[in-house]
């Protein structure tokens, strides 16, 4: 049976008894505490939207509550430079290779000579944020904002309490990593490249809007050519879950992104999207009951890409 077949074949009892297990399973997870705002949040939260291209939706949760998207913004910035720009000249800005450090590694960069292995680390997206087009780190994301609203039909918004929470924090570590590139001659612009990267970060929406997003990976839609959702989606499955990406593929194999606010992406390709959000985090720190719940759920359905 194909994938959308199967995800169309859900029914929104399956749903709710996997995301009740889920639920109970942010339980000894961890908030994100060098975010002052992130670490306010309820760690009990736990919210599902499934999107299938039959034109079918299933949610579950606290749906309405609005959350930042933190790293899950990384393949839409790939995206929509792919769509700008081309994948050569994108491509001589970043790697695509996988890494087996955490997404803010300065060891892994420094190895590297400064060069950003892929757009799913911390290095790579700072380096994609200085290709946005506009004059300041507002104006960048304002226009990815609008581009993505427009293409998905999605609401997302700027989170300004969040971005101010970021900026206080300081991001000693962001800035040391474009540092690390500037001197290595892969980044212009260190300064207003953070402040891209951390406005991006600060695009906001809920369970819903997540879900939309996905759509743009996993059919055609928003004129998004396929080639480019291709390269975006094999990122995701490679690299969009860290050093967690190789195993997690061989146990759900589907393309995957998460932010350490507890967003977590799923795109199964032209059968639909999988939007989760739960704040506490494991050790690597992907969604603790996210990751639960996609594990259970494409087993169910057997939606692995692999089969």
């Amino acid at each position: 049976m194909m994938n959308s077949a199967k995800l169309s074949n859900l029914t929104q009892a399956q749903l709710e008894f996997l995301a009740v297990q889920a639920r109970s399973y942010s339980q000894g997870g961890r908030l994100p505490d060098y975010i002052p705002l992130l670490a306010q949040v309820n760690p009990e939260w736990f919210a599902v939207e499934i999107n299938c291209t039959s034109g079918e939706s299933f949610r579950f949760g606290e749906t309405e509550i609005p959350f930042v998207l933190m790293s899950v913004i990384k393949p839409f910035v790939l995206l929509c430079l792919l769509e700008k720009m081309g994948k050569e000249a994108v491509f001589s800005h970043v790697g695509m290779q996988p890494s087996d450090q955490p997404f803010f590694s300065i060891e892994q960069l420094e190895a590297d000579k400064g060069w950003p292995r892929n757009p799913m680390i911390n290095s790579g997206a700072i380096a994609l944020a200085s290709l946005l087009p506009g004059d300041n780190g507002f104006s960048r994301c304002e226009n990815l904002r609008q581009w993505l609203n427009q293409r998905a039909g999605t609401n997302l918004v700027l989170d300004k309490a969040m971005l101010n929470s970021v900026v206080a924090a300081g991001g000693e570590r962001n800035r040391a990593i474009a540092k690390v590139m500037f001197e290595s001659g892969f980044l212009n612009a260190p300064e207003i490249a953070i402040d891209t990267y951390n406005h991006i970060c600060c695009l906001a929406g809920n369970v819903s809007d997540l879900a939309k997003l996905g759509m743009l990976l996993a059919q055609e839609k928003g004129g998004i050519s396929g080639e480019n959702r291709r390269i975006v989606n094999a990122l995701m499955l490679t690299c969009g879950l860290y050093e967690a990406s190789a195993s997690f593929a061989v146990r759900v194999g589907l393309p995957t992104k998460s932010g350490v606010s507890g967003a977590l992406l799923s795109i199964v390709p032209s059968a639909g999207a999988i939007a989760c959000y739960s704040p506490a985090l494991d050790h690597i720190g992907n969604s603790k009951a996210g990751i639960f719940f996609l594990e259970k759920f494409t087993k169910s359905l057997n939606l692995s890409l692999f089969i």
